[in-house]
């Protein structure tokens, strides 16, 4: 398999947007806050999304996930465990150095170093990858522990760094040194929560951007977002609440852009201790360790109502981990009936007439709608029996309690980051580990699942790895490893005069919005 320079140049000069006459400054609402300006210390979406603004990967993801070059111009699979990467020539770094493949053997290797304390880790997406060799100074070979068809996707992941900084600590780079890149876009300053600040990058090699300066604002709060939008206090922002889609639609000074997004909206169960803090059964034990009490949770839920009552329709209700379209989805799959009766009987059957007592624990600041959601759902479940309360807690302290897991049941949201299945399949599912299952909270585990899936991740050929894909997924679906409810849509507001295409990853990046001349 090989992809050429020039024909990969040429298919990419389209995704660029020309420079301006001139240029101005942008101010941009943003729902969550970054937690790390380090781009390889956590995988979680505002994080992502941030560091695309300042760093660059081997290959990038376009608007819709698909692999474009970057610092990367082609690539060459040798054989089935060695690729060599040819790399954009003059490249620099925001710093004035040169991007060689010195830089990519560093920022590879800095993965692993990056991981301690990450409440979801890079290292699966470097893990299979058994040694990086810079074979000139614009020739990387990587050789793989296998065949691995993803290592696109996986590199598409990894924020490229100067090698000086190969092994500066997460700690530094929250102070903002190291956070030097090759992006359109420069560092600033960043104060958490609050404000993050970019310049333009002059010299940047897909072309200079509209805006000298970009400033982030964090608007936690829904309708401080969409009053600052209304206002002209900023161009534009991210993540409407669904109630206000309709009022900014019909705005003379804003319009409202939409993209199907790759977010999946899910809830995680404690599966692997008898005991769970906030999961008892009349014996004191955790009745959710039970697939028959899972599946009858699942159908106790109406997730149409959800998605078209408090998402006004902005989402799809789905059985499985990435939507329609995307690589490894299985439209075999369907999303469970809403049939309270039927879960009655299930949880009966599974020696809980009476239900049980449970708290379940999510979010009020992160994702759309995410504490009504949650008392939905908390709703659902009493309707069948389960004493159920329900507990919000900002995503700051949420995520790092929900990880140390001192809850029993909780909400997630989870995007498909490498563009495939099994981006959220091993996070989310695979058997928790070192390099594994970062994401796991729940701590599902199923050995056969564990191995389709890494047999997928070994396989060449297009056809058996996604039969394999969908394999996995129908493993951890049946097991219900994970409820899934829906997607979520991606939206933002911009002022009349700036055009945004709309990302399926739902980030929030400048350098594509273009200003009118």
């Amino acid at each position: 398999m090989k992809f050429f320079a020039a024909a990969a140049l040429a298919a990419s000069v389209v995704l660029f947007p020309s420079a301006g006459a001139w240029a101005r400054d942008l101010t941009v609402g943003l729902s969550a806050s970054t937690t790390s300006m380090d781009p390889q210390f956590y995988v979680v979406g505002p994080n992502s999304a941030m560091a695309r603004n300042i760093f660059d990967g081997l290959v990038n993801q376009d608007a819709r996930q698909q692999i474009e070059p970057a610092l990367a111009t082609s690539w060459n699979r040798v054989d089935d465990t060695t690729w060599e990467f040819k790399l954009r020539p003059n490249v620099k770094f925001h710093d004035g150095s040169d991007f060689t493949a010195e830089d990519v053997v560093a920022s590879i290797k800095r993965v692993p170093l990056a991981a301690k304390n990450s409440p979801s880790a890079f290292t699966p997406y470097v893990k299979a990858i058994a040694d990086v060799l810079a074979v000139d100074p614009m020739t990387v070979r990587i050789t793989t522990k296998g065949p691995t068809p993803l290592l696109l996707n996986n590199l598409s992941r990894i924020a490229i760094l100067p090698a000086e900084f190969g092994e500066t600590p997460t700690e530094q780079m929250n102070q903002g040194k190291g956070v030097v890149g090759t992006g359109p876009f420069k560092f600033v300053s960043w104060t958490p929560d609050s404000v993050i600040t970019l310049e333009r990058n002059p010299d940047y090699w897909g072309g200079a951007t509209d805006w000298d300066k970009v400033t982030f604002r964090i608007f936690k709060n829904n309708s401080a977002r969409v009053a600052a939008i209304l206002s002209g206090d900023v161009d534009m922002i991210e993540n409407i609440p669904t109630a206000d889609t309709s009022r900014l639609e019909e705005s003379n000074s804003v319009k409202v852009i939409k993209a199907t997004g790759n977010r999946l909206m899910y809830l995680h169960m404690d599966q692997d201790r008898e005991t769970s803090p906030f999961a008892k059964g009349e014996d004191g034990k955790n009745p959710l360790q039970k697939a028959e009490v899972r599946r009858a949770l699942s159908l106790s839920l109406n997730s149409d109502a959800i998605v078209e009552r408090l998402m006004d329709g902005q989402g799809t209700p789905t059985g499985q981990v990435v939507p329609e379209g995307y690589f490894g989805h299985d439209e075999a799959l369907a999303t469970d009936p809403f049939d309270p009766n039927k879960a009655k009987d299930m949880l009966a059957q599974a020696g809980y007439p009476d239900g049980f007592d449970l708290t379940f624990h999510a979010t009020n600041d992160r994702y759309p709608n995410d504490s009504k959601i949650a008392q939905a759902v908390g709703q659902f479940f009493s309707r069948i029996g389960v004493k159920t309360k329900v507990e919000t807690l900002p995503g700051s302290v949420y995520f790092s309690r929900a990880s140390a897991r001192e809850f029993s049941f909780i909400m997630g949201g989870a995007a498909v980051e490498t563009g495939e299945a099994s981006g959220v399949l091993g996070p989310l599912l695979e058997t928790f580990g070192d390099n594994a299952g970062q994401g796991n909270r729940g701590r599902y585990s199923n050995a056969e699942f564990d191995k389709t899936l890494e047999q997928a991740r070994t396989t060449l050929d297009d056809g058996e790895r996604e039969a394999l894909l969908k394999k996995a997924t129908g493993i951890a679906m049946s097991d219900l490893g994970i409820i899934p409810l829906f997607f979520l849509d991606n939206t933002w507001a911009a002022k009349t005069d700036l055009s945004f295409e709309g990302r399926s990853d739902g980030y929030t990046l400048p350098f594509y919005v273009k200003a009118a001349q």
